[in-house]
């Protein structure tokens, strides 16, 4: 399919899944890498009682956090201090 007709077809709602290839589409930055972690047993039992409160793996609950720390250091917003820390 030539890209005048993709781009119609597009512009007009039709569906181009057909003339893609999404078996090597790819979103930047958001290859997996695998790693390995240890934890404490007591940082793994409390995520895994928080993980059930919410009603999410024990590795989402980990994803999210992460994120949401690192999101907070690259946008350069203070890192809220709480418990023995905030003393500290």
């Amino acid at each position: 399919m030539k890209a005048k007709k993709f781009d119609s077809d597009f512009d007009q709602g039709k569906d181009v899944n057909g003339a893609l290839d999404l078996s090597r589409a790819r979103r930047p930055k958001q290859e997996q890498k695998r790693v390995n972690v240890d934890f404490p047993t007591w940082m793994i039992e409390m995520l895994d009682k928080e993980a059930g409160r919410l009603g999410v793996t024990r590795q989402s609950i980990i994803k999210v956090w992460l994120a949401e720390k690192l999101e907070q250091l690259a946008s350069n917003t203070p890192l809220q201090r709480t418990g023995e820390d905030a003393g500290r």
